[in-house]
Parts: C-alpha cells; structure tokens; sequence
C-alpha cells in the first residue's frame, strides 16, 4: 500500500534521482530511533523452516535476496535488512571512486517493466565502503561485496583491482562476487573469456587466501557474477575455469546487451537492460550451468523476477538463492512477502518439505512435476 502511493510520485522523478532518493532514505532510516522496527513491520518476511538454505558456510532464512547495483556504496545495508531480503550485495565496488558514465544513464521501459542502465560502476571506492561498513553494528543478514575494476584500469592489470577490493573489504563481507560482466565498462567482459578468466580467478583466489590467514580467519566465499550473452560454447568454457580456480559459486546472470521484444522508445539506449525481458535467458543459463556442473556449483539466479513462479523456476532450473532488482522498482517491498508465500505454496503443491529438494527439481530424471 505504501509503496503503491509512493510509485507514482516516484516515477515522475528522473530514474537516478528516485534512485538515489531511496537509497538515501533507506539509510537515513537507520538514524531514526525506532524506524528499523517499523521497516520491519512494514515489509519484513516471517521464519518459514522448509525455505531456510545453508550454503558457503551461511544461513539463508529464505532463498530471496537483493542484486548488486542497488546500493553501490552500501549506504543502507541496515535499512534493506529489515524489507524482507535474506541477503543483499552492495557495490560494484572499485578501488578508487568513479563518477561513470554520463547521464542520463539510466532509463525505465514501463511496458516492459525493464530497466536499462549504463551507470559505468560509479561509486565512491573502496575506502568510502570500508569505513561506512565498518560502522554496522552488526550485519543482520549475509552481505555480499561485488567488486569491480576502474574504468582507467587496463584489463591486464585488472588482477591488481579486484586483489585491492579484497584488501579493503574483506573483513565486511560474508562473502565476495567478482563482476566481469557487466557492459557498462569497456572490455570489461573480455575479462570472461580465455586465460584471462583463469588467470585473474586465480589472482582474487590467492588474494583471498592471503587476507584470510592475515585475519586469522578461513578463506570466505567468492563467486563469479556471468553475461547472459554467451554461447553455450562459451558457458563451458567459463564453467570449468570457475571450478577448477576453486570459486565458490556462479550468479547468472548480470544485464544484457539484447533488445529482443522491448516496445519502449528507450529501447534505443545503450546499457544493459535488466527486467522482465531478462526472465526466460537467465532461467536458461541457470539450467545450462547446472547441467554443466553436474549440480555441482552452487547458483545464484538473477534476472526478471517478478513473482513466485519466476523465482520457482529458476530454482527447479538449478539455483540454490535468487535475486531481485527490478522488480523492486516496478513492485515494491511488498514483493518479497508475495515471493516468500509463493515459494512456499509451490513447494507444498510439488509435495517437497524443503526448498532445497526443489533446486535442480528439473534435472532429474523422475522430477516432481507440477
């Protein structure tokens, strides 16, 4: 309901600003007394057992979390702790503060409930994030640090990058997401391909070992974020350097290049568009991966969810935890308490006691079908 008034008022406003707008007052909202409860209240999601998920070492209440891209600087990790989100990324981070791309930079496509941006990781840099995260009391759910290369960085020293994120941030993340894959930056996703993928895998690996044993610590999990835009050829190839680097998992997937189907004016933009149009490719990655891996590597789902059934069929696809973004935009917290019951009610309808007996349901050879 809160949201219902709100989006229209929002959606008169430039998309960045409104975005801003948000983060802002989410954070502003942990210097409230009293506010976190209400959120809470408002939007937070209840203890459901059969859709808790234990993986990398963490405890997921539900499967349901927050994409990068949101919260670039992690301004208001406190604030969408308590909207229902089992877990959530901030970033994509750089070593250094970035101001991006041009603007305009980010474009909605109503009709398509899509989004398309070309932010170009603006964002105020490791250091800014590290202090900011290191005032939390305490992290109510696993944070996840996406972490990125500057624009002026060459791809051969892109290594140097993401080891400094590393550097910088490992003592407040949970776990670690290496984007290589987003458009918006050039080159960047050359980066996915080849022995550079091997090579800089193996470079946030050992990064990773060396911040762990100076922490006295074991070494925290790190995925890598992938394009929808690849080939299966290409997809196998990712996926095996992925698990023979020993990362701890894949999010498929970021944005995409593609404008198949878009009906908006702005589908003319530069950028990687995110939302509906991105539903059905990203479920199809997921199972591709899946089937790779031989169920082996956990997945994390991302792209065009926007209700139960989409969230559901990644998971059947192979998916351990999803993500939401866009949706939020177009739907609100409310969506979180939609998806939480949806999960639930599909689960039972399948006959399955526990989310995690429905990840890779599709796969096998007598699934459970609905």
């Amino acid at each position: 309901m809160l949201y219902r008034i709100a989006k229209p008022l929002l959606f008169r406003m430039d998309p960045e600003s409104a975005h801003h707008l948000i983060v802002d007052g989410m954070g502003a909202a942990a210097r409230v007394p009293g506010a976190l409860p209400l959120l809470s209240a408002a939007w937070g999601v209840g203890e459901s057992p059969e859709l808790a998920v234990d993986l990398f070492g963490l405890h997921f209440a539900h499967p349901v979390g927050l994409a990068a891209g949101l919260d670039k600087n992690a301004k208001a990790v406190a604030g969408f702790s308590r909207i229902g989100l089992s877990f959530m990324e901030v970033g994509t981070v750089t070593p250094l503060g970035q101001p991006g791309n041009e603007t305009p930079r980010l474009f909605r496509l109503p009709p398509d409930e899509a989004l398309i941006n070309r932010m170009g990781f603006n964002n105020e840099g490791a250091d800014a994030m590290a202090e900011r995260l290191a005032r939390l009391k305490r992290r109510r759910i696993p944070l996840a640090v996406n972490i990125g290369k500057n624009k002026a960085t060459p791809n051969e020293k892109a290594a140097d990058d993401y080891r400094a994120c590393l550097r910088k941030l490992y003592p407040y993340g949970d776990f670690f997401v290496v984007n290589i894959s987003s458009p918006n930056t050039p080159d960047l996703r050359a980066l996915q391909h080849g022995d550079e993928l091997a090579l800089l895998l193996a470079a946030v690996k050992d990064e990773m070992i060396v911040q762990a044993e100076r922490h006295g610590d074991a070494p925290k999990p790190i995925l890598v974020k992938i394009a929808p835009d690849n080939t299966d050829e290409q997809l196998r190839y990712m996926a095996a350097a992925i698990v023979q680097s020993g990362m701890s998992g894949i999010i498929a997937t970021n944005t995409t290049v593609g404008r198949e189907g878009l009906t908006h004016p702005h589908a003319e933009q530069t950028g990687g568009l995110s939302g509906r149009p991105l539903t059905k490719r990203s479920t199809e990655i997921i199972r591709s991966l899946y089937a790779i891996t031989e169920g082996k590597m956990p997945i994390i789902g991302s792209g065009g969810i926007f209700d139960a059934d989409d969230a559901y069929d990644k998971i059947r696809a192979g998916a351990s935890l999803v993500e939401v973004y866009t949706a939020l935009i177009y739907r609100g917290p409310g969506l979180l308490r939609s998806l939480h019951k949806g999960l639930r009610e599909r689960l039972e309808r399948d006959g399955f006691t526990r989310i995690t007996q429905a990840v890779g349901a599709d796969h096998r050879s007598s699934p459970v079908r609905r």
